[in-house]
């Protein structure tokens, strides 16, 4: 029986799909491919208008962008059997995450709720593959915050069998930390807070840049100290895990409340802000799992060479280094992730880990659209 899979995950960066092809027929993931394919401008609009409440005929604009994404899920899966010859009849399931607009676990109802943006239904359509898809709202049920969902997958991959302890952060438009003690004890993990998305937003509307490459721009600026203190002071920082957030919390209007008449220089706010994450990150490593000696980096922000910098010095006992430096590169890491969880849903696996999440144990995330 065929163990291919294909994972597509579009993050809170809004910058696109990446998109890969696993084989497990060995047990531990191999990719095989990895593709990708931007956002139209009015694609990336119309989500990022959507992370944001009081739009009008919301419901009918969300169905519609579920549909656009859907579409540029399957010209990812287009190209990725087009890179290995492999027939769509050989994939058991694409596990396709969709776009979170708002995430809210236990608000409101003391259940809360995750929205992710996506026409499973569709996908399977235009592919003639099965789709797995909704995975965090079952750990929302269960009373979890519904992410992170890869410190499963980080074990599984980078954490199997080490004799140390072992932290992996993933720096996307949010932070999240995996934190992986040796052997086999308890796990945890979750979202650090902001990553990318308050840099590449202050990047767009200052210097027209869809993201600061590389962190040269904020590397040319000075940390404003004001400013990163009263941004540290959110709240959120020292609230104990599990916990997760998003551009709920995390948005232009935030940084712009917390800036108030502080008349600094566009790169110095830049310098600022990639120390908001690199900063952020390094205190809850410290605060959670001190003992921890290698920091393994993925997502956007591990191509980020201020960033990565910045987390050296701020953690000079602790080796930091980009996935690619440990068998998988860090575009590829989240679309691997969805791919395994796909595999866990197909093969009625808990996906979650509670002492991650907080749900009340392991749960079967997911829901399958048949091809």
């Amino acid at each position: 029986m065929s163990q291919i899979y294909i994972g597509l995950m579009s993050g809170t960066s809004l910058d696109g799909v990446d998109g890969v092809l696993a084989d497990f027929s060995h047990q531990q993931i191999a990719v095989k491919a990895h593709a990708t394919a931007p956002f139209s401008i009015a694609l990336r609009t119309e989500l990022l208008a959507l992370n944001s409440t009081g739009g009008v005929d919301e419901l009918h604009r969300a169905a519609l962008a579920g549909n656009g994404l859907a579409r540029v899920y399957a010209r990812v899966v287009r190209q990725l059997l087009a890179d290995t010859g492999i027939s769509h009849s050989n994939v058991v399931a694409i596990g396709a995450h969709g776009q979170t607009v708002r995430h809210r676990p236990g608000a409101f109802d003391e259940v809360g709720y995750t929205l992710q943006i996506n026409n499973p239904s569709l996908l399977a359509e235009l592919t003639g593959i099965a789709v797995v898809a909704d995975f965090r709202s079952r750990d929302v049920a269960a009373g979890g915050q519904g992410a992170p969902l890869v410190p499963a997958f980080h074990r599984a991959v980078f954490g199997g069998g080490a004799k140390l302890p072992i932290a992996v952060l993933n720096i996307g438009g949010i932070s999240n930390l995996s934190l992986l003690p040796a052997g086999e004890g308890r796990v945890l993990g979750f979202d650090c807070g902001p990553g990318n998305a308050l840099l590449d937003h202050w990047c767009q509307s200052h210097i027209g840049k869809p993201y600061d490459e590389g962190g040269s721009w904020a590397a040319s600026g000075t940390v404003v100290q004001e400013l990163l203190a009263r941004l540290m002071s959110d709240p959120y920082f020292n609230k104990a895990p599990p916990k997760s957030t998003g551009r709920d919390v995390f948005h232009p209007a935030w940084l712009a409340s917390h800036l108030g008449n502080i008349g600094a220089p566009s790169e110095d706010v830049q310098a600022t802000l990639a120390e908001l994450t690199a900063a952020s990150c390094a205190a809850d490593l410290r605060r959670h799992l001190p003992e921890a000696r290698t920091l393994i980096v993925c997502g956007g922000g591990a191509q980020n060479t201020h960033l990565m910098k910045r987390l050296a010095a701020l953690l000079p006992e602790v080796e930091v280094s980009s996935s690619a430096a440990h068998g998988l590169p860090p575009q590829q890491v989240e679309a691997a992730a969805f791919a395994w969880l796909a595999r866990a849903t197909v093969e009625g696996q808990a996906g979650n880990l509670a002492s991650v999440t907080g749900a009340r144990g392991p749960r079967v995330l997911g829901a399958l659209y048949p091809a």
